[in-house]
């Protein structure tokens, strides 16, 4: 097995944060012995060819990494199909694998964590994600440097095969002996919408991979690994992307330091549950806010 995990990384279509995200990520400890897969999805119609070939150009430059792999697809994926497939590819050949999206700006210790938790963790088959994001609750100094969460994120995260093998793409066969005791467990109490996307999911309004990434993970009783202080920050809440939205409520200060323990006990952490729970329970704010971000969102699609 490779000593550093490869880097997957999916583009589309926004130059502009696809430029910041690989900016960073190339600043990132480790990035120049790593190596990086880069899929670059098709466009959907024509109007997207020239911000897609835009793209393409930007990924061919010099970036300093081990190697850079670039594939280009033909057609339109969807972003689903292309994460899939992606990570199924990359995955199978080397083990594991870190994964970005081209929104996404990694902390200059961002890959040294995922690297270090993969490491640490390779063996142990409850804990199935390694998770880049971490919420901006309240009182994070009091929680460890990493502990583990239900949760599996899509802000930039890493896995095994050994994990990924359990992904399941039927969501009806993932849900369908749920209780009213999973579905609460599942959205954490019933503090954020994580059900909701499985119905909107079901009813053909949605194409969420990670919804069904999490159900799979839910469904083995697995656990992911979060840090106290996000090593990832989402730069794509602009509304400038296929599934994005105006909001800074997820806005973080990036990780300027090492992660030095990982906890021994795989379980999920109470105290980081609960402060979880409460920021899914309060992120919306108060009703003037929330006008305000649908005022933002609205904006920006015009």
């Amino acid at each position: 097995m490779d000593i550093l995990a490869p880097v997957i990384l999916f583009v589309y279509n926004r130059p502009k944060h696809t430029k910041k995200t690989l900016e960073a990520l190339e600043k990132s400890i480790g990035a120049s012995e790593s190596n990086i897969y880069i899929y670059s999805d098709g466009a959907k119609n024509g109007e997207e060819i020239e911000h897609v070939n835009a793209v393409r150009a930007l990924i061919r430059e010099p970036w300093d990494f081990k190697s850079i792999h670039i594939i280009e697809r033909s057609k339109n994926l969807g972003l689903a199909t292309n994460i899939i497939k992606g990570v199924t590819e990359v995955i199978s050949k080397h083990g594991r694998a870190i994964i970005l999206e081209d929104d996404l700006e990694i902390s200059e210790f961002g890959l040294q964590y995922f690297n270090d938790a993969l490491t640490c963790y390779e063996e142990d088959e409850q804990v199935m994600e390694i998770s880049g994001y971490m919420y901006p609750v309240q009182h994070a100094e009091q929680l460890p440097e990493s502990f583990f969460f239900r949760v599996a994120n899509s802000w930039g995260w890493a896995t095994w095969d050994r994990a990924w093998k359990h992904f399941e793409a039927d969501i009806d066969k993932l849900t369908t002996d749920f209780s009213k005791a999973d579905i609460k467990r599942f959205s954490i109490d019933h503090s954020e919408n994580f059900w909701k996307q499985v119905k909107q999911f079901k009813a053909g309004k949605i194409n969420s991979w990670a919804i069904r990434w999490y159900l799979s993970i839910f469904k083995q009783n697995g656990l992911a690994l979060y840090p106290r202080t996000s090593m990832i920050q989402n730069i794509g809440t602009d509304g400038s992307g296929t599934h994005s939205d105006a909001d800074l409520a997820y806005k973080v200060t990036l990780a300027t330091q090492k992660v030095t323990q990982f906890p021994k006990e795989i379980a999920e952490h109470k105290e980081a549950y609960e402060s979880i729970k409460y920021f899914y329970k309060t992120r919306k704010g108060s009703f003037a806010k929330r006008v305000i971000r649908y005022l933002r969102k609205h904006w920006n699609k015009r």
